[in-house]
């Protein structure tokens, strides 16, 4: 039992939870041959910038849910992609002789592993184990096409159909990275449907400080001109929080935009969901558009 312990400590890095702090470090290294084993290894750096999924090398069908991120040959982080992407961000303290020693964590609470290489595949993957487990190899598998700057251990494990987006300001929602595409700009974060549509359909999250959700609903439906009404309700994922509504319908004739825009008060500001929209004409089109950024709504949580 103690063995297994220290196997998933070494395995999965460190994680903190907000309900408990969990350590778990592991270590890598490298060098011009393995003083261990005698193996010829290639020259360091052996961990080079890139995304490595780390497991057992002793699993045939491992779930590659675990990662560790190079940012540099220097710096990364670790990641678990079947737990929110939690992880801690490491430091890599040397890479030589066949070792390579990483310390976890930040300048308050750190700690150092060291991992014995025993081979480097021509694929780049890693191979060897923890200096104080040598009886459990593992494998550090480096992902073909994997950006160690946009990567995402959720999306990853969860695959495009589930993908998370989560905002700095608090809040997530789950969409299909397939027809979404998201990027965020300063104080605003736009999510842009890009399978097949009339005209832009996108939705606009807002987070200010110039005003509550109630004055800031009113002012962005006043820009639409006298068709907007106006509505107050449960804002979606928060029920016990008052949302304010603003809805210009589809225009009859011309390009068929449409409006619908649901704010909150949210940390001495307000949160904006403007909805923008164009309608074809075809209803299986049409319908199908407007389903899937409801979706996107409707999954709305709040970090």
């Amino acid at each position: 039992m103690k063995e297994e312990i220290i196997l998933k400590k070494r395995m999965f890095g460190k994680a903190v939870t907000v309900i408990t702090a969990m350590a778990m470090s592991g270590v890598l290294l490298a060098g011009c041959g393995s003083r261990e084993t005698g193996e010829k290894l290639p020259d360091a750096p052996y961990f080079t910038k890139g995304v490595y999924a780390n497991y057992s090398e002793e699993l045939e069908n491992p779930d590659m849910t675990y990662f560790y991120v190079f940012n540099s040959d220097t710096y990364g982080y670790t990641a678990d992609g079947a737990n929110n992407g939690i992880g801690v961000p490491f430091d890599v303290v040397s890479q030589a002789d066949g070792r390579v020693t990483l310390s976890f964590g930040g300048a308050d609470e750190s700690s150092e592993d060291t991992l014995i290489i025993t081979s480097v595949d021509d694929t780049g993957a890693v191979h060897g184990y923890f200096e104080d487990v040598p009886e459990r190899p593992m494998v550090f598998e480096l992902l073909s096409g994997a950006d160690a700057d946009t990567f995402s251990a959720e999306n990853y494990v969860n695959g495009p159909e589930e993908s998370v987006y989560h905002d700095a300001n608090g809040w997530s929602v789950r969409y299909n990275a397939d027809l979404f595409e998201v990027t965020s700009k300063g104080p605003e974060t736009f999510i842009v449907y890009t399978g097949e549509s009339a005209g832009t359909n996108m939705i606009t999250v807002t987070y200010t400080v110039e005003s509550g959700a109630e004055e800031a609903i009113k002012k962005l439906g006043e820009s639409w001109g006298d068709a907007t009404t106006y509505t107050e309700g449960p804002f979606p994922g928060a029920e016990d929080v008052t949302g304010y509504w603003a809805v210009l319908p589809p225009a009859e004739e011309g390009s068929g935009l449409y409006e619908t825009a649901m704010a909150r008060d949210y940390m001495d500001g307000a949160l904006i969901f403007d909805l923008t929209g164009h309608m074809s004409g075809d209803e299986a089109l049409d319908m199908a558009v407007s389903d899937s950024m409801a979706a996107v709504i409707d999954s709305l949580t709040w970090d």
